[in-house]
């Protein structure tokens, strides 16, 4: 459904003689097959955005090339537009119109009948529970619905194939939720390929079949969540020490069989090879020693440190829209 090849876009910064190229997108590689869900995920500036406005041709491609539901998006961009489903950050209603209309008239662009487009809408409605909401403003809706709703304009027409760019940010967790079991909805029960932008590590996680991360313009990695983290080393150990003293011993037992052992106060901290094997020999070393613990924790691999390894950055709290570009089209 999505196949690219050294895509790349640039962009100049500063005036005159002084102006700089950035390169914003570095010739990325993708592939995407049908009916897959893939999340695309990458800390602020990395080139998300960038590249899926490259793929759903709200930008044209500096170099590379790019074929989308079979259409090339440098010199077929009409038909990729008619052959995909985009939601966007920013969202695609008039605050002022009745929802109901939008959705039609939106039909209506992609050639259905305004008979059709009501009976698909009104049908959409009801599956992503916007009952009682065809003829309520987006103004005075709240912001699940209005996300909801951008969904239903995205689905309108049917695509086989949908872009999906943060669109659960924002929301409170009840909504996430819902929404989620919407996304995994369209290729269930419609068959629909989903390309997915979030900065939600637990959205990517839950609802792709693969992920592809995206750092600096480049593609630096791409697989199954559950392979991506069993790329990082062990499951992370965390013990807190009752007595501040005991701290060092602490930390002398678990760097016998933990990498890269952390202190951080009376917390003691380091990545453990199948930790749930190692740990009860842990618990009797650091008795024997006579080290008490407050409590002892074990945290599987996360995307998040994923992330932390393949970037230096984490994404645990990177909860804002991504904002590559200012307001002239520059990357920030």
């Amino acid at each position: 459904m999505i196949h690219a090849r050294g895509l790349v876009q640039t962009f100049h910064t500063g005036q005159g003689k002084k102006k700089t190229e950035v390169r914003a997108v570095d010739g990325v590689d993708l592939d995407v097959a049908e009916g897959e869900v893939v999340g695309f995920l990458g800390p602020n500036g990395a080139g998300k955005t960038t590249t899926l406005r490259m793929l759903v041709t709200l930008l044209k491609p500096t170099a590379g090339t790019a074929s989308v539901a079979g259409f090339d998006v440098a010199t077929q961009a009409q038909q990729v537009r008619r052959s995909i489903g985009y939601v966007s950050q920013a969202g695609s209603t008039f605050s002022g119109a009745f929802a109901g209309d939008e959705v039609v008239d939106h039909g209506m662009l992609y050639g259905m009948s305004k008979a059709t487009a009501t009976a698909r809408g009104q049908e959409l409605f009801g599956q992503l529970e916007l009952d009682g909401l065809w003829r309520r403003m987006p103004k005075n809706m709240s912001g699940g619905q209005k996300r909801r709703l951008d969904v239903v304009m995205g689905l309108i027409h049917e695509p086989s194939l949908v872009f999906l760019d943060e669109p659960t940010t924002g929301l409170d967790p009840q909504a996430r939720a819902n929404l989620w079991e919407h996304i995994a909805d369209l290729r269930r029960r419609r068959g629909a390929t989903v390309f997915l932008t979030t900065h939600y590590l637990d959205e990517a996680d839950a609802l792709s079949d693969r992920i592809i991360v995206i750092d600096k313009g480049r593609i630096v990695a791409s697989d199954t969540p559950d392979n991506l983290k069993a790329q990082v080393a062990g499951d992370l150990v965390d013990l807190e020490v009752v007595d501040t003293a005991q701290v060092s011993m602490a930390a002398e037992r678990l760097g016998a069989i933990a990498d890269n052992v952390e202190i951080e106060e009376r917390h003691v901290r380091g990545r453990v090879q199948r930790a749930g094997r190692a740990v009860p020999g842990l618990l009797r070393e650091l008795d024997a020693s006579g080290v008490t613990l407050d409590s002892i924790e074990v945290h599987r691999p996360t995307l998040d440190d994923v992330f932390l390894t393949l970037t230096g950055r984490s994404l645990r709290d990177a909860d804002q829209p991504d904002s590559e570009e200012t307001t002239d089209g520059v990357p920030a």
